[in-house]
Order: C-alpha cells, then structure tokens, then sequence
C-alpha cells in the first residue's frame, strides 16, 4: 500500500472521529450550567449579550434552550409516519437550538434585518429568544426573568398564551415548572462559578 493511500486513509478516520462541529452535538454535562459554558465559551458569549440587548437573563435562556432542543444546534422534531412505516415528514418546522418554527424565524428576520441569521447558530438562536421573550413581555407583560410564563408563551405562542390553551394540555403545564426549577438550578450554580 502506498504511503498515500495509507495516509489518506488516516486522515478520513481521523475525520470520522471527531471532525464534526460542536453545534451538532450537546454539550458533555447537561445538568451543570457551569460545565455547560465552560465547554462551550460561545454560549457564554451568545447569551451574555442576548441578556446585554432583550433583558432575558442567561439563565432563562439556557433553561430554554436545554427543554427545546438540549444544545443540539441542528435539533428537529421526529418524523411521522403513516401506518408506522410511510414516512410523512416532520412534526412541525421548529429546527435549532431555540426550535423557531419557520414562519416565526421569518418574522424574527425580517424584524430584525437579520436575513443571514441561522437557526443553527448559537448567537442568532439566542438574538431570536430574546426577541421573542422581549416581545412577550411587551404584548403580556410576562417579567423577562419568569421562565415558566416566558416557556408557555414561546410554545404555545403569544395568541394560545393570551388565550391559556396551556390549561388544557397538563404535560405542558409540567413541563414550564421543569424549564422554571432548572431556570433556577443554573442561576445558583452560574452565580457559584462566578459567571453571572
């Protein structure tokens, strides 16, 4: 075997190993805010200055950002299928960190003047957040720093909000407490770790 094949074959393993963007893979510890940043810097940077622009604060939108697609920057929603084996498509549009659905992404662009904003970039999926939770708190009055009342109106939209269609879905119900307790849990541990 040649010497360049072999080392073109290194290379592609190689590759294959750990090549990927780190946008496409969740961070390594979940569950500690600290650890989350301290692996990724450019959340860090991303949500400091959403926080600096819309007031959201960092904690908010890590909770957000970790029930909505848990850090994975290409994040989509499961396919549907018909009889359990015609594929159908996707559940809905919702697609990257902060799942933005894509009438809602072209609102938030044209908005903004942002038409080269990327759902799959951190800083653009967080510019979108705060937009969106600034907006809420503007047409519903929810404060920037409620995480439950910030999570029905970003899911159920401003309108389902308004309307509490959040009452009749209890799963949903949970889930806002569990995006408001882990709201909480990272700002103790950011505050710990002296990154607030």
């Amino acid at each position: 075997m040649s010497r360049f094949l072999r080392a073109s074959i290194l290379l592609l393993l190689l590759a294959a190993c750990g090549g990927g963007s780190s946008r496409f893979s969740a961070p390594r510890d979940l569950e500690n805010a600290c650890a989350i940043v301290r692996e990724r810097p450019q959340y860090l940077s991303a949500m400091r200055a959403t926080e600096r622009k819309w007031g959201i604060p960092i904690h908010v939108q890590m909770a957000t950002i970790h029930q909505e697609s848990k850090f994975i920057g290409n994040a989509q929603t499961p396919h549907q299928f018909a009889l359990g084996v015609i594929p159908m498509g996707r559940q809905s549009s919702a697609y990257g960190y902060s799942q933005a659905l894509d009438g809602t992404w072209e609102e938030y662009q044209q908005e903004q003047n942002r038409r080269s904003a990327r759902r799959d970039r951190i800083s653009d999926a967080t510019d979108f957040m705060g937009w969106y939770m600034d907006q809420s708190e503007k047409r519903l009055g929810i404060s920037k720093a409620d995480a439950r009342n910030q999570y029905l109106a970003y899911h159920e939209g401003r309108t389902g909000f308004a309307r509490q269609s959040y009452l009749a879905k209890p799963w949903l119900v949970d889930v806002a407490g569990r995006v408001q307790r882990r709201s909480e849990m990272y700002a103790l541990q950011l505050a710990g770790c002296g990154r607030r």
